[in-house]
């Protein structure tokens, strides 16, 4: 899978471009970046920004989009009228997932994108947008309206919606009990979804959460399930976070595990076979791989739903995590018991 990342250079490698291919790279696909501005940065200060040319803009989209099958793309920093011109114009035609990350301040306090670019970025780039992802104080920028109450996190969306993004969700939008909520606007649904709370000032949680979503969008989840996916892969950046430099703790992705990674590779090209709907049984399939020598399901890396066929297409449905399958997992630890070398199992 590739997945674009379109944004500003940070040389810290807490957010922007960089922090995405670390993303992607931990989500076992392959990322690809055109760069809008390079940024000086690092987790203390914001120093200075220098914008592309339009010309070398629209060389690295076209040079990605006429080479690569891109399944998705996530937009962040833009800056200037001209580069969001620039990308509307490149991309606009495109009939894929566009995850719009609309980063207005850095961590750091530097501004990400001219005041006077606002309306064109309104006018050009929210209008691309499958799903769009400020967090409260972006919100309030682009609907020119202060979040007060709970009954303005709908109106707002609403007014970011109408502004042409089919899919609106403000983060961070409330507080309690431990839990911070976020404020999703679907077509004709809306509503919040909740995760633990931890205070701790970070740099990147916003771009790993964007980041996340574009993923399970490509993955052809759906919007709750995307927004879920994403929280939690943000939760546990933060929780991870590491004091790599003088200043803001930057979010750290756990190194890959190789087991699963292993097995969603062995599910991508899986689903990518020919006429392999044909093959999927009626109560659907199951894909899991294990640890040398595995104890209990929870040594098993398994799929919390199951590989279903719609028609002639087969989707993942769930995702990959210890202990996500039971009967095929159990079916494979007995088989283990005997079989040591036999670390797979699939049901057909």
């Amino acid at each position: 899978m590739n997945l674009l990342s379109i944004g500003g250079s940070d040389p810290s490698s807490g957010a922007g471009i960089q922090s995405d291919i670390k993303a992607f790279y931990s989500l076992n696909v392959h990322g690809l970046t055109v760069i809008t501005a390079i940024t000086g940065q690092n987790t203390s200060t914001f120093g200075m920004v220098e914008a592309v040319s339009q010309k070398i803009l629209k060389n690295q989209l076209e040079s990605i989009l006429t080479d690569f099958k891109i399944e998705g793309i996530k937009i962040g920093m833009v800056f200037n009228s001209q580069i969001i011109k620039v990308i509307f114009n490149e991309l606009k035609k495109l009939k894929i997932p566009i995850v719009v990350d609309p980063v207005i301040k850095s961590t750091t306090g530097g501004l990400l994108i001219e005041k006077s670019a606002i309306k064109d970025f309104q006018k050009y780039i929210i209008p691309l947008a499958t799903i769009i992802t400020p967090n409260k104080f972006e919100a309030e920028i682009l609907s020119e309206t202060k979040i007060n109450s709970e009954k303005s996190f709908k109106k707002i969306a609403k007014t970011i919606q109408k502004m042409g993004s089919k899919n609106v969700v403000i983060t961070g939008v409330k507080r309690k009990n431990n839990q911070i909520l976020d404020f999703v606007l679907e077509n004709n649904k809306s509503y919040s979804i909740s995760g633990e709370f931890i205070s701790r000032e970070n740099h990147g949680s916003g771009c790993n959460y964007s980041a996340a979503i574009l993923y399970a969008l490509a993955k052809n989840k759906n919007i709750q399930e995307s927004v879920k996916f994403a929280k939690e892969f943000t939760y546990k950046s933060i929780k991870n976070a590491k004091k790599v430099g003088k200043g803001i703790p930057v979010t750290y992705i756990q190194e890959k595990d190789e087991i699963n990674s292993e097995l969603l590779k062995a599910i991508t090209e899986f689903v990518e076979i020919k006429n392999i709907y044909k093959n999927i049984p009626e109560c659907q399939t199951n894909f899991v791989h294990s640890k040398e020598n595995p104890k209990t399901i929870n040594d098993i890396v398994g799929i919390s739903g199951r590989i279903v066929k719609t028609g002639k297409e087969v989707t993942v449905a769930g995702n990959l995590t210890y202990g996500g399958s039971k009967h095929v997992a159990t079916a494979l630890l007995a088989i283990s018991r005997k079989f040591p070398e036999i670390r797979s199992a699939i049901n057909l």
